[in-house]
């Protein structure tokens, strides 16, 4: 199972940029994703997350900035970020969730876009 991440980038303040992250098809069932940030030197941060019926989360650093949304039938999960700031400068990295038929789970990361915002 893979995740591929796209749409980072470079971006003025106050600008947007619309991240994807599509798992590849597997036998496995894809239950809750999630966006994560890390900026340069500091820890990785949790961004938003939304399990497979729709439910979402958001840090408070982002939070009605950020739009977290996904399609069932692409195995994509996105994420929508509007009025960027530069201190939202990072990598971003997506995780998956993934059911076992057997019960249990396991979690697949992506390899990370990086997004960065200029002032």
């Amino acid at each position: 199972v893979q995740l591929v991440e796209s749409g980072g980038g470079l971006v003025q303040a106050g600008g947007s940029l619309r991240l994807s992250c599509r798992a590849s098809e597997s036998i496995f069932r894809l239950n809750n994703m999630a966006w994560y940030r890390q900026a340069a030197g500091e820890q990785r941060e949790l961004v938003a997350t939304i399990t497979r019926g729709g439910s979402t989360t958001y840090a408070d650093s982002v939070k009605g900035r950020f739009t977290i949304s996904r399609d069932n039938a692409k195995n994509t999960v996105y994420l929508q970020m509007n009025s960027l700031k530069p201190e939202d400068t990072a990598v971003y990295s997506c995780n998956a969730e993934f059911a076992k038929p057997f019960g249990g789970s396991f979690f697949v990361w992506g390899q990370g876009t990086p997004v960065t915002v200029s002032s």
